[in-house]
């Protein structure tokens, strides 16, 4: 009986304190989400796209306006024209040449493509636009460059041309269209008309934040060519590219931008070609210094040499100079700025400002040395031309074909 006791009171005292039954949970199955990343395509610019073109070009003779990074699939665009039956006519060469081995400000001569033996003609020098002549028997103008996205960088200033000349001859323009390094944003000032030359044809801003072919939209759409003409204009987009593309040239634009972050820090170190402060120009790594032959300047030292095929000549030559380094800047963090042009002011004062025309030229107005003298701070200076800039942003933006 004891016995039994024992049992009954084991087993009430354990049934109190039992987990619950779990025949009374509900039972979850595991999530089985599948969550998956967009689908990242590969870019594809418009050079290479050829479904897209080679037919509008066959039969036809063209002119092609093109330099060393004019490449389709690893190989220079005029041999891949000619391999695929396109009868190029003649090249037109911007600023450095055809092969991009000309230095800055070198002018160009005309002459003959040695591999091909199409005649060359160059657009720098004394002759920056195509003439009727050259024209002549031309059915279609195709324009295949790199941009670097900087109003000054003259191969837009030749783009500019081309269209005015194929406007005025009714021969008809397309744009290949290649991504732009700097197309993430928009500044600077906006280039006025007393200071329009060859470095600043249109009333652009520093940086314009747009590609190629939708600055040629652009350009055609507001008029800017003489006398308000349009040309007959086409552009083939790059595929698969957004304004949030990060994009490095596999080919330099021009032989003193040598990387990604001499691109980048272009539009900022630019305006110092307005001064006695070198940029670098007579070294391997051009844009990514600036320096004087004093050591107030900063403690970093470069001493620019003749550089065959970037630069000979350079300024201070042979003389040790003395600055600051960027090169462990980040290129993606670096976008227009005065912060340097104004920190190398206050060393050096208004003696630095050694070539004020070219600095207005570059700049877009001629107000930045008074500006400077009166000790206006770079946010205070942005105001000045903050106005200009909004405007110019909200007129772009029927001309821009990607997102």
């Amino acid at each position: 009986m004891k016995f039994f006791l024992y049992i009954f009171i084991i087993s009430f005292f354990f049934g109190c304190h039992a987990k619950p039954n779990t025949a009374q949970t509900v039972e979850t199955k595991p999530d089985t989400t599948i969550i998956t990343k967009p689908e990242i395509k590969e870019l594809i610019v418009a050079a290479e796209d050829t479904a897209n073109y080679l037919n509008l070009l066959r039969g036809k003779k063209i002119a092609l306006v093109a330099n060393q990074t004019s490449v389709v699939f690893n190989k220079h665009i005029l041999d891949f024209f000619i391999e695929n039956g396109i009868e190029v006519k003649k090249i037109f060469a911007p600023e450095h040449g055809f092969r991009g081995v000309g230095e800055p400000g070198q002018r160009i001569l005309n002459e003959t493509d040695e591999k091909t033996g199409v005649k060359i003609v160059s657009l720098f020098g004394s002759n920056k636009k195509p003439s009727a002549e050259h024209l002549k028997g031309i059915e279609t103008v195709i324009y295949d460059i790199q941009d670097v996205g900087c109003r000054f960088f003259t191969y837009i200033s030749t783009l500019h041309n081309v269209m005015e000349s194929c406007a005025e001859n009714n021969v008809e323009t397309i744009v290949l269209d290649r991504p732009n390094p700097n197309i993430d944003y928009v500044d600077g000032p906006i280039r006025e008309e007393n200071c329009k030359s060859f470095v600043s044809l249109d009333p652009l801003p520093v940086v314009y934040g747009m590609t190629i072919g939708e600055l040629a939209q652009m350009i055609n759409g507001e008029g800017w060519l003489s006398g308000g003409k349009k040309c007959r204009l086409t552009v083939i987009p790059v595929k698969n590219y957004t304004r949030k593309t990060k994009y490095i040239p596999s080919v330099k634009p021009s032989p003193n931008l040598p990387d990604y972050l001499s691109i980048r820090l272009y539009p900022s170190l630019c305006l110092f070609e307005g001064t006695n402060i070198s940029v670098g120009r007579g070294t391997l790594t051009p844009f990514t210094s600036i320096g004087y032959p004093e050591e107030k300047y900063g403690e970093y030292v470069f001493t620019p040499q003749d550089i065959v095929g970037m630069q000979t000549n350079p300024m201070h030559k042979g003389k040790k100079c003395y600055g600051l380094d960027f090169k462990g800047l980040n290129p993606d963090e670096q976008y227009f700025t005065l912060e340097y042009f104004i920190k190398m002011y206050k060393i050096a004062g208004a003696k630095m400002l050694t070539r004020k025309k070219m600095l207005s030229l570059l700049y877009g107005n001629d107000r930045l040395p008074l500006q400077l003298s009166q000790g206006m701070t770079e946010e205070e200076i942005r105001k000045t031309w903050q106005s200009g800039l909004d405007n110019f942003k909200e007129k772009r933006k029927k001309y821009l074909i990607y997102e």
